[in-house]
């Protein structure tokens, strides 16, 4: 797609009032407003002739030159709409909840009825962007120059490193899980969007409609986990039959999503905020998975229990469960690998 903004004459709005180059005088203030409303969203608002000039953005700013994000432009706001946060209730303008999430000043370098060009200087936010309408009537969000220093896109492609069977290894450097059998999944979270990807690499996102909340309380964290899909009974131990029924239904029915939810167990944390985490040990990882703070209706982050195997083996066999996982704290992960410093244990078969 080209990023040049097409020039033919332009739908009327409030943005033409606002054209010219020179920012004297005008405002130079900018604020992205974090907003869940029906849809999660960024509202990315440039000060400009007393008034906020705005645009809606789904997936908020991209970090990635090669990714354009959609955009809409809507009205212009009052200055005092810089700095709320507030709730707003059902029926309102904006409903839903806002937060400040960067704030600070704009260059100006072009403002034209189909592009707008700036240097955003924010805490979170630093570079240059350029908004502009497309043939089609759509506005695009295309950051220029490179990717901000040290941040990488979330990978693509890695699959689920697997565990070795084994007996279970003793020592102050391993930690511990109940072993659930579940379906091992990926999930990546960029701009609110949850992706879900089975061991195969396939996307299953739509047969686990329940988790998509989670990529709402993530907001703008990108983040990579490894996790477990388990069907649980009435006694919390795995259900085979009706997680293979669950995973088989592309779409699930109503019936379905009420006889068999699931939950979701992040185990590992991949990637974080365009840092690649595979080469830190496993305790750095389980240390800022921990600080994501998930937790929801079905999903949490899994247990581990570092230095205590056999308590963790007791607990496991006490409630029915098939077995333990042991994983050495400071081992790498190497997806798609069966990692001699991932073992499993196994002592009964469901």
């Amino acid at each position: 797609m080209s990023l040049e903004p097409y020039d033919a004459a332009p739908a009327p709005h409030v943005v033409l009032d606002h054209t010219g180059d020179g920012q004297d005088g005008r405002g130079d203030t900018f604020v992205v407003q974090e907003h869940h409303a029906t849809a999660l969203h960024w509202d990315v608002r440039l000060e400009r002739d007393g008034v906020l000039v705005s645009w809606a953005v789904p997936k908020g700013l991209p970090l990635d030159p090669a990714v354009n994000h959609l955009a809409k432009q809507t009205e212009d706001h009052a200055l005092a709409h810089a700095t709320v946060g507030r709730d707003a209730p059902a029926g309102e303008y904006g409903r839903g909840h806002v937060h400040l999430w960067d704030s600070g000043t704009y260059e100006l370098q072009k403002w034209r009825p189909h592009e707008v060009q700036v240097v955003l200087h924010g805490s979170r936010i630093d570079g240059r962007y350029v908004i502009f309408r497309t043939r089609r009537g759509d506005w695009l969000v295309h950051r220029m120059g490179g990717r901000p220093p040290g941040w990488l896109p979330l990978p693509r492609g890695l699959r689920p490193v697997l565990a070795t069977p084994g007996p279970l290894p003793d020592g102050a450097q391993w930690s511990y899980a109940p072993a659930l059998h579940g379906l091992r999944v990926l999930v990546a979270v960029e701009g609110g969007r949850l992706r879900v990807e089975d061991d195969t690499g396939q996307d299953v996102t739509a047969a686990f409609p329940e988790l998509r909340p989670m990529g709402l309380q993530l907001g703008s964290r990108q983040v990579l986990l490894d996790a477990e899909v388990v069907v649980l009974d009435e006694a919390g131990r795995p259900d085979a039959p009706l997680l293979a029924e669950r995973a088989a239904a592309t779409r699930p029915g109503r019936r379905l999503l009420r006889e068999a939810p699931v939950q979701l167990l992040a185990q590992d944390l991949l990637h974080v905020e365009g840092t690649p985490l595979l080469d830190r040990p496993h305790s750095a990882r389980r240390a800022a998975l921990e600080a994501l703070e998930l937790g929801g209706p079905c999903w949490r982050v899994a247990p581990a229990f570092p230095g205590s195997g056999e308590a963790v083996r007791a607990a496991a066999q006490e409630r029915g469960l098939p077995g333990v996982l042991a994983t050495r704290s400071d081992s790498a992960y190497r997806p798609g690998t069966r990692s001699p410093d991932r073992v499993s244990t196994a002592f009964r078969t469901l």
